[in-house]
């Protein structure tokens, strides 16, 4: 399996429209972050968990060619917001083949409503092509992968990460119950977000991160979900399984 980080910045990404700090001044292009989403590759199957406004330019940025399933976290526009260039990959196939979507209620009526010019009965030409699927709490197949959902709270809002295999991504998380923790034990690889260093209402701290990797006891985490108020990338001290993710990283497991 192998997990790219398409994007692993904040809603704003990095740097920031009309801020002059140290980090969206900072020439490591590390700290040039656009807005979080993964790809996860195994056994011959491409998915891509959220489609963020960045999304076409981090699908260029990595040469990727085919996807097989599309997995959306929550509905907020900084998870959401690309998903009409998804259709790039639709009219790739003769005849077009429309994207899976996988996503709960909650998040699909939110697309629906986005996006209601591909759903509607008189489809102007050239509109994106979705197939949607609502999941629930319960583990379930993306492109015949076993995919377990994860609930996290974003304040008061559910959002879901995902584990695939020895791999469980989580963003937008501010709590997690210990039945959801749960399933996330014995994963060799955790990806959690951390916003910045200072407690925030509805994400993760970097201690507050760094707190459930160590309970949770990870091979390997890296954090993702970063604002620049986390400082510039290199000056951030973790322990020695834990790492600060940036765009292009790419991790097998």
């Amino acid at each position: 399996m192998q997990l790219t980080f398409l994007g692993t910045g904040t809603s704003q990404g990095i740097p920031v429209i009309a801020c002059n700090c140290a980090v969206c001044r900072s020439a490591d292009p590390r700290d040039r972050r656009t807005r979080s989403s993964v790809l996860v590759e195994v056994k011959g199957r491409t998915i891509l968990i959220d489609a963020g406004p960045d999304l076409r330019q981090q699908m260029l940025r990595e040469g990727v060619q085919e996807l097989d399933a599309v997995l959306l976290t929550h509905e907020h526009m900084d998870h959401i917001a690309g998903m009409d260039d998804l259709r790039a990959f639709s009219f790739a196939h003769e005849p077009v083949r429309p994207i899976s979507i996988f996503a709960d209620a909650v998040t699909l009526a939110a697309v629906r409503r986005v996006y209601a010019y591909a759903f509607s009965d008189s489809k102007y030409p050239g509109v994106p092509q979705f197939d949607l699927h609502t999941i629930s709490r319960d583990p379930f197949s993306a492109a015949d992968i076993p995919v377990i959902p994860v609930e996290v709270l974003h304040h008061h809002m559910p959002v879901l990460g995902f584990r695939v295999g020895g791999l469980t991504y989580i963003t937008d998380a501010k709590s997690i119950t210990e039945v959801e923790k749960e399933k996330i034990r014995g994963s060799k690889v955790v990806v959690v977000n951390a916003l910045r260093r200072k407690e925030h209402i509805s994400h993760f701290n970097l201690e507050e991160a760094l707190a459930l990797i160590a309970e949770l006891a990870p091979e390997r985490a890296f954090l993702t979900h970063i604002s620049h108020l986390m400082g510039p990338h290199a000056e951030v001290k973790l322990p020695p399984n834990v790492q600060v993710a940036h765009d292009g990283l790419k991790v097998e497991l």
